[in-house]
């Protein structure tokens, strides 16, 4: 059966993979994935850690475990799965132009499903200044070259971030060889768990450097050294290291979406979505981390399986694709999502909404409002940078859907 036939889920990691498992045990056939990668399962297959699959497997896994697994699902299922396969263009209203090792062809499925994730923001979308060595990279690399081509990447490390990723990146330095000079953030903290903190300093000796930046990279062939400067003073020191590793700050891979002409959310850079997970170009769904840069992976899988049911009844007998009323946020928010909302009162993935600060907010009240009618108003405990709080989905059916925008401020 032709690809055309079935739906296509672009990106297998753990949501596409859980989008496209959930269609097929709903009957829908056949389902396609497309993976850039040489193998599915996202990032969890260089995460070499435990931790994963607690609230989707209802077990816990290493990373490359809970990969494997979804990708022993996938097949169970007679899920295809294209590899080390990309869509290079779209055009049209579903017309995909695809690459692979067996060339290039366009396809035109009835129903598209974006899962292509996010990524963290590189040096060059810092600005960081100075030379340009070899021994800089993001996480993301660092653990490819450490736990699947199992390299030795260098000697001393400085860290940009202080979020969970960052704390994960100096794991695997330890694994790799390296040690952690120590972690720069210019907040004035770091924005992971206290018991993460905790443990890179007593068992890895690894210092949070906070209203801290890093002001330049210096070195000839491999990095020997970067330029650090204090926030609020101004001065500036001098660290000796070989490898220089940005983690966070992420950005969602929403090159697809906006080939499609998907609208995007100012905040997340992620394409607006209702809690269906439909965006506003019709026949086009999206799921995962491409939403909301970046939750864990459980978090992104059950946003697959929320994904299908929609995809399912799209196909099955399309009608009218919902007109929904938008949802924006005031500072210190970043971002909510689910960003629109039906009428219909569709809940969000788990019934809640995600929201993200740029700020730290202690004992954080959340106020709902709609045309100057509060909606919904309660305590989300506290703010953190880098780190979403969530808020029940019970008011969304309170919406006016011919009022204006949903409007969700620290009261």
């Amino acid at each position: 059966m032709a690809i055309d036939d079935g739906p296509v889920v672009v990106g297998g990691g753990p949501s596409g993979l859980a989008a496209a498992i959930e269609l097929r045990e709903l009957g829908i056939s056949p389902v396609t994935v497309i993976e850039r990668e040489r193998e599915a399962g996202g990032i969890p297959r260089h995460s070499d850690h435990s931790g994963f699959g607690l609230r989707d497997l209802r077990t816990v896994l290493s990373g490359p475990r809970y990969a494997h697994r979804y990708r022993e699902l996938a097949e169970e299922v007679a899920v295809e799965v294209l590899t080390e396969t990309m869509v290079t263009e779209w055009e049209g209203d579903r017309s995909l132009k695809v690459t692979g090792p067996h060339g290039r062809w366009e396809i035109e499925p009835p129903a598209v499903v974006l899962a292509t994730g996010c990524r963290e923001r590189p040096r060059s979308a810092r600005l960081v200044p100075g030379s340009r060595p070899a021994g800089v990279m993001t996480t993301a690399t660092l653990q490819q070259l450490v736990h699947l081509r199992h390299q030795k990447v260098g000697r001393r490390a400085v860290i940009v971030g202080a979020e969970h990723v960052s704390f994960s990146a100096v794991a695997t330095l330890a694994h790799g060889g390296a040690s952690v000079a120590g972690l720069v953030t210019e907040l004035p903290r770091h924005q992971s768990l206290r018991a993460f903190r905790a443990g890179a300093a007593v068992r890895y000796r690894a210092p949070v450097w906070s209203r801290t930046k890093v002001s330049a990279i210096h070195g000839a062939e491999r990095v020997e050294s970067v330029e650090l400067t204090d926030v609020d003073s101004g001065r500036t020191r001098t660290v000796d290291c070989d490898l220089v590793i940005f983690t966070a700050d992420w950005i969602p891979d929403h090159e697809l979406a906006v080939m499609a002409g998907c609208e995007l959310d100012a905040g997340s850079r992620g394409p607006l979505i209702d809690p269906a997970l439909r965006t506003t170009r019709r026949g086009v769904f999206a799921a995962g981390n491409l939403l909301h840069p970046a939750e864990t992976a459980d978090v992104c899988a059950l946003d697959g399986r929320h994904v299908a049911p929609a995809v399912a009844a799209y196909l099955r007998g399309p009608g009218d694709w919902p007109t929904p009323v938008r949802m924006t946020t005031r500072a210190p928010l970043a971002w909510v999502a689910p960003n629109l909302l039906l009428s219909t009162g569709h809940p969000p993935p788990r019934e809640r909404f995600l929201l993200r600060s740029r700020e730290f907010v202690s004992r954080a009240r959340i106020q709902v409002r709609q045309d100057g009618r509060e909606l919904w108003s309660g305590r989300v405990g506290r703010l953190v940078p880098g780190r979403s709080a969530h808020i029940p989905a019970g008011w969304a059916a309170g919406v006016n859907p011919a009022g204006g925008p949903v409007i969700v401020s620290v009261k």
